[in-house]
């Protein structure tokens, strides 16, 4: 991709044991070309891609790890079997409806998949998920979704935490009730 045409960013690593995530921005004619000749070579091995010429501004934000708080209100969360699925399900939700993206979790420690979270009133929400998921792909597989009207306090705090589960837990056993 990098020979082929000049980009302003091109992200690539493994994301999890068998799985290759490149990432490209720039000008559409250069990402177009060099799209290509990503696709030249990965043929059968590809799982799934997206081309998103005016991708919108909170996403890119997202995928460059900025994380926003929604001080209340209803979340809601897509999951799919792909990053670019997800991504591409991100942009049509903050496009479409009045929710504010508080977040974007790609591939690393989820087996490949991604997921997102949205906030807002609820009905902004309800609308921005059912844009979300109303593009996604056969390819990128929705795995779930779901609108929660009012978030806990504490799983706010879950969510800003470290992503992995074992991370969060405790050091010390913990022991429910005693002999």
């Amino acid at each position: 991709m990098a020979k082929r045409a000049p980009l302003d960013s091109l992200y690539a690593g493994t994301v999890q044991p068998g799985k290759y995530l490149l990432l490209a921005g720039g000008e559409v004619a250069d990402v177009q070309e060099a799209e290509a000749a990503a696709l030249e070579v990965a043929r059968n091995a590809l799982l799934d891609r997206i081309f998103l010429p005016e991708i919108h501004p909170d996403v890119l934000a997202s995928l460059g790890g900025e994380r926003r708080r929604d001080p209340g209100g209803a979340v809601g969360v897509i999951e799919t079997r792909t990053v670019a699925s997800v991504i591409s399900a991100a942009d049509r939700a903050v496009k479409g409806a009045l929710v504010s993206l508080l977040d974007i979790r790609l591939a690393d420690g989820l087996g490949g998949k991604g997921y997102l979270l949205l906030g807002g009133e609820l009905s902004d929400v309800q609308a921005g998920v059912d844009l979300g998921v109303g593009g996604i792909t056969p390819s990128g597989g929705l795995v779930g979704s779901v609108v929660i009207p009012q978030m806990h306090e504490e799983m706010y705090e879950n969510l800003r935490g470290r992503h992995r589960f074992g991370d969060r837990m405790r050091k010390e056993p913990v022991v429910a009730g005693s002999r």
